[in-house]
């Protein structure tokens, strides 16, 4: 048996294997994922994990090298009891957006799950970290690696230093703002991450300078129409309005201490890192997932892999993209991989054999004979809310049997007012693409002032989208707004129609909670 494997082209056979084994299949992998795909990735590195470590690295929002938090132990404890009692699996797969892209496989997979595992994470996932242009504007994956260490390091010194529990607050407040941590729509400079440690301190004196400076400048009673001048030059100063809430935070917090800023830096990078996976998920992972599929198949006509292990494949990959009708009580939304796989098929099929109704809705692409570098194109160049909007066929509507609904809050009952016609087909996509902009996703949350002059509240915005109000337990939320920046914070609820404001919420510091 093993000397007729041996002469065999099977890179290998059953569920057993080792790292030859690992070498063989990267090999074959890496050949048709670049000759054939066209793919263009950063350097892999394959890290071979245990269950444990597994379960430890997605706790921590799938970075094993990140610093430790309660939450993360928590949500590993959680985990670890489904997985044990058989009620939850567990990721097949982590990879790090990084260079060298670090791909962690589980020791319990199979060979079969080992190659499936590296086509998806290595080669699908990574070719769209390097080409998204999301990615590229925000992301520094030579960079993020060195950062981390650097981030855990700091953290662990910090707790050392100054306690335990004071740590622990101030991370739980930056995590409750973790998403308002971001610079969405401006385009900076991409930060270089391996330098963040030599600018520490250098950070750390031109920031007391500028708050100090700032905080000077607390008003005295003056005549009335100096009050518009001084208002203008307050904004100005305060770099107001900023929709970057730990970023004003770091800045301007006349509290905190040096360390605390860097910690809220720390945390707001990181914020920054996910920001484009948290617009890509559906092109992310129908990229990987379309990938492996490939990637499978080819191996399986090449004879590189056996029958049995293409079934098994074939079985994950099924699973993997099941899209529960809206009526089973299976369903929890759109599978992302579904979603993303039925759209990377469907290109393909238009490229190569089109319909008359593809001439019609994408008359650029139908027919062109060129579905991998379509999709390279649009992998490069599109976030979810676009690729939807543009790229949703009317084919993948009827198959996953889309449909929208009308949510008139003055009537009683929901009705079904976009069907499978073409004006219901171009409603169906306009709506699921506005799902997915992260503009209407996210609360529009802005500070726009702090009373100097007064009680030194900061004043916050949200500007409501589709008249949705803030969830009434918004409380603890802006409690660790509170505690960060040291004296009282309101947060008014906006009407964007007319600019009226329409509730307002506040907290007060607990005082030594955070600042002293």
């Amino acid at each position: 048996m093993a000397d007729s494997f041996a002469a065999s082209k099977l890179l290998y056979q059953g569920a057993a294997w080792d790292y030859a084994t690992i070498e063989r299949v990267y090999a074959a992998i890496e050949e048709i994922a670049r000759d054939e795909l066209g793919l263009d990735t950063y350097p892999n590195q394959i890290e071979v994990i245990t269950s444990e470590q597994m379960l430890d690295a997605y706790a921590s929002i799938g970075l094993p090298l990140f610093y430790r938090h309660w939450s993360f132990g928590k949500h590993f404890a959680r985990d670890e009891m489904l997985y044990r009692k058989g009620m939850q699996g567990l990721a097949y797969e982590i990879v790090i957006n990084s260079s060298p892209c670090i791909s962690y496989l589980m020791e319990e997979n199979s060979a079969t799950m080992q190659t499936l595992v590296t086509a998806h994470a290595a080669f699908g996932h990574n070719h769209f970290f390097k080409n998204n242009y999301l990615f590229r504007q925000w992301t520094d994956a030579e960079g993020i690696l060195d950062y981390l260490e650097f981030a855990k390091d700091f953290v662990t010194r910090c707790e050392e230093r100054y306690g335990h529990d004071r740590v622990e607050r101030l991370l739980d407040a930056a995590h409750a703002w973790m998403n308002q941590g971001v610079h969405r729509y401006t385009r900076r400079r991409r930060m270089d991450l391996r330098s963040e440690e030599k600018r520490q301190k250098e950070r750390r004196e031109h920031g007391e300078q500028i708050f100090n400076d700032l905080w000077r400048t607390v008003p005295v009673k003056k005549a009335k129409h100096a009050k518009t001048n001084l208002l203008d030059e307050r904004r100005a100063k305060l770099g107001l309005p900023e929709e970057n809430v730990l970023y004003f935070l770091e800045k301007t917090a006349p509290k905190l201490e040096a360390w605390q800023r860097e910690i809220l830096r720390i945390v707001r990078n990181i914020a920054q890192y996910f920001y484009p996976q948290r617009q890509t998920k559906v092109m992310n992972e129908g990229c990987a997932t379309y990938v492996h599929h490939r990637i499978m198949r080819r191996l399986h006509d090449k004879g590189l892999i056996d029958d049995g292990a293409y079934m098994e494949f074939i079985h994950t990959h099924t699973n993997v993209v099941f899209q529960p009708h809206f009526d089973d009580r299976r369903y929890g939304g759109i599978n992302p991989y579904a979603l993303g796989f039925a759209m990377m098929e469907d290109i393909e099929r238009i490229c190569t054999e089109p319909t008359a109704e593809d001439h019609e809705w994408f008359p650029d692409m139908a027919g062109n004979g060129k579905p991998y570098d379509t999709l390279r194109h649009i992998w490069a160049n599109y976030r979810d809310e676009s690729f939807i909007a543009q790229f949703l066929s009317p084919k993948v509507i009827r198959d996953l049997r889309l449909f929208a609904i009308k949510d008139d809050e003055e009537e009683d009952e929901l009705v079904v007012d976009s069907i499978h016609d073409e004006r219901g087909y171009r409603r169906v996509r306009r709506s699921l693409a506005r799902q997915y902009d992260i503009g209407h996703r996210e609360p529009d949350l802005q500070v726009v002032d702090v009373d100097l002059a007064g009680d030194r509240c900061l004043i916050l915005h949200h500007r409501l989208v589709d008249d949705v109000l803030l969830d009434e337990d918004i409380g603890p939320v802006l409690q660790h707004m509170a505690d960060l920046w040291g004296y009282p914070v309101s947060l008014i609820e906006i009407d964007p129609a007319d600019d009226e404001p329409l509730v307002e919420h506040s907290a007060k510091p607990r005082p030594g909670f955070i600042v002293r």
